[in-house]
């Protein structure tokens, strides 16, 4: 569990990808593998078990797949935009 201003890590797909491989190719143990790279040993036992059930190691640590940020933002923008006309309805009703 995290803890109030714990920082966290992040490691590109690419990063990832490698240890995986060398995990299964190489038959390097993780904790072999997390003291070569510094990276806690259940972060790496984290991806395998992805790899393992075929998840991408393209996703947050939630397991949703990342979004466009630019579609958020539209999302957002057409939420507040029917908001605004809301709460303008509600102002000449009175």
């Amino acid at each position: 569990m995290a803890s109030k201003g714990q920082k966290f890590n992040k490691y590109t797909p690419e990063f990832r990808a490698d240890i995986v491989s060398q995990y299964f190719n190489e038959n390097k143990s993780c904790r072999y593998l997390a003291k070569t790279y510094g990276i806690s040993e259940e972060t790496i036992k984290t991806w395998v078990k992805k790899h393992k059930h075929g998840d991408s190691l393209l996703s947050d640590n939630r397991g949703r797949p990342k979004k466009d940020k630019e579609q958020d933002y539209k999302e957002m923008y057409e939420i507040l935009k029917n908001y605004q006309a809301f709460l303008k309805a509600q102002r000449e009703k009175k």
